[in-house]
């Protein structure tokens, strides 16, 4: 019996996009991490998820959801590219993705264009804090509709990165090796 607390994103079911981002070599680590991409989340985040599909799709929105549970071995080979813990969590402290309680995302229009949201995911740059102030107000009413989404849903977000969302308690959560990920290398 597998009593892990993980449980799959359901695409159809959320009615939200997947495009694992780690699953592709275009990433901060600039190969490809995961070998067969499972979007897997806690539990309680999965609900809090499913509510801030609800609340995106009620402003003509839909929520692109670009990384969730990330198993350990890939968290060591983020920190390999980018050991800074501004942007990236010591492996050896555990991350919150780790735990399955955070998921990174942004928003698609009714076309499926990603808003702008003034810098892309994983830039790991001043102009992709959450409330950076030199960007337009188009990017940040787009940024601000994502932060309103997420909080609402019960989400909390982190100053670095405009596309990070964790559960309130995340630090609560134990870290999770789930073997169903298998290194791409």
């Amino acid at each position: 019996m597998n009593n892990s607390p993980l449980v799959e994103v359901d695409a159809v079911a959320l009615q939200l996009e997947i495009d694992l981002i780690y699953a592709g070599a275009d990433n901060l680590a600039g190969k490809q991490i995961y070998l067969e991409p499972h979007c897997l989340l806690h539990r309680d985040a999965e609900v809090c998820l499913r509510l801030a599909s609800r609340l995106a799709r009620q402003a003509g929105l839909t929520l692109r959801v670009l990384d969730a549970y990330r198993p350990p071995y890939a968290q060591y080979l983020l920190w390999e590219a980018l050991p800074n813990p501004e942007y990236v969590n010591d492996p050896a402290l555990g991350s919150h993705h780790s735990r399955g309680v955070a998921v990174d995302l942004t928003l698609v229009d009714a076309q499926g264009n990603a808003l702008d949201m003034g810098t892309g995911f994983d830039e790991m740059r001043e102009p992709s804090h959450q409330f950076y102030p030199d960007l337009p107000a188009e990017v940040q009413r787009n940024r601000l509709l994502l932060l309103g989404i997420m909080l609402a849903a019960g989400f909390k977000h982190i100053a670095s990165e405009w596309w990070h969302y964790q559960l309130p308690n995340a630090d609560d959560y134990p870290l999770i090796d789930d073997q169903s990920f298998r290194p791409a290398s």
